[in-house]
């Protein structure tokens, strides 16, 4: 049997997010975002007990002491079928989610094994991402004005028709101010960069470019999605180690070597010709066509 995700593991996969979804979705505006989140975490790792693979949670709830389960390091699958690193979010977005608001997913990311960036204890990262038809318009060093001005060219846009998408924070009080400084627009938002990120490769969500610090996890898994459709997320090398104030939200950036990594982003390195789309009642899949060597599912809630 090939060590390798394959196309066999796409509707199982599906069946892990739906489940978070459908356990989920009951809870939709109960303003109980921790009954939300253990509603999806039980429901995705009770089905996940069926998926053939043999997978390790790479990115998951957190520590074994802090997390009961679907913790970083756990044993995942049946414990047949291909070796794979796993990444789950069961609620991205869990106060939207808890205040009835749209944008919340239940989302997993598969790659081959030992090829998922693990983030250890960068919680937070910098990133910027955007979808197919801006890829290769970027660059996360340069300026924030000069990469809205690539991102329009290559979309063939005026500037005043660009939107960013910016979690609503004090710290992006001065990235907001670069983008509306060349005339395009700020699309922010609460919650949930995941669905932050995949705006920018879809056509029905206003998105063309997603700037701002986030969370480390959460970037991987976009990373992921948005390989998969043929955009790109960049993220700064070394990785920046951020520690966020919860009373005031300050921001300090310092140089961590614990970061970096030297397989960073390695499962999302390949290149990917096409992407395969397929729709199901709670979610979508995304997957890579030639050899799907990562696959993610996203269900919307």
């Amino acid at each position: 049997m090939s060590n390798k995700p394959g196309r066999e593991l796409v509707l199982e996969v599906a069946r892990v997010t739906e489940a978070a979804a459908i356990a989920a979705g009951r809870w939709a505006g109960s303003g109980d975002k921790n009954g939300a989140d253990g509603a999806a975490v039980t429901a995705m790792r009770r089905q996940l007990e069926t998926v053939t693979m043999d997978g390790v949670v790479i990115i998951g709830e957190g520590e074994k002491d802090e997390a009961p389960m679907l913790y970083n390091g756990e044993r995942v699958g049946s414990g047949e079928g291909p070796a794979v690193d796993v990444a789950v979010d069961p609620i991205d977005g869990t106060t939207l989610l808890s205040l009835g608001r749209q944008n919340s997913v239940a989302v997993m990311t598969i790659a081959e094994s030992g090829s998922m960036f693990d983030p250890g204890p960068c919680v937070y990262m910098e990133k910027m991402a955007v979808g197919p038809s801006a890829a290769g318009s970027i660059d996360i060093s340069r300026p924030v004005a000069e990469n809205i001005r690539s991102v329009a060219s290559a979309l063939g846009k005026e500037l005043g028709d660009v939107v960013a998408v910016i979690l609503d924070r004090d710290r992006h009080a001065e990235i907001i101010e670069e983008v509306r400084g060349t005339g395009a627009k700020v699309r922010l938002i609460p919650d949930g960069d995941v669905a932050g990120a995949l705006s920018t490769a879809v056509d029905y969500v206003p998105g063309d470019i997603l700037i701002g610090i986030g969370g480390t996890p959460e970037g991987v898994i976009a990373a992921g999605a948005l390989k998969c459709l043929g955009g790109e997320l960049h993220a700064p090398r070394p990785y920046m180690h951020v520690y966020i104030s919860r009373q005031r939200d300050e921001v300090r950036i310092a140089q961590s070597r614990i970061c970096e990594h030297p397989a960073a982003w390695h499962p999302l390195e390949p290149a990917i010709r096409r992407y395969r789309l397929r729709s199901f009642p709670y979610g979508l899949i995304y997957a890579v066509e030639n050899g799907e060597v990562v696959v993610l599912a996203v269900a919307h809630l």
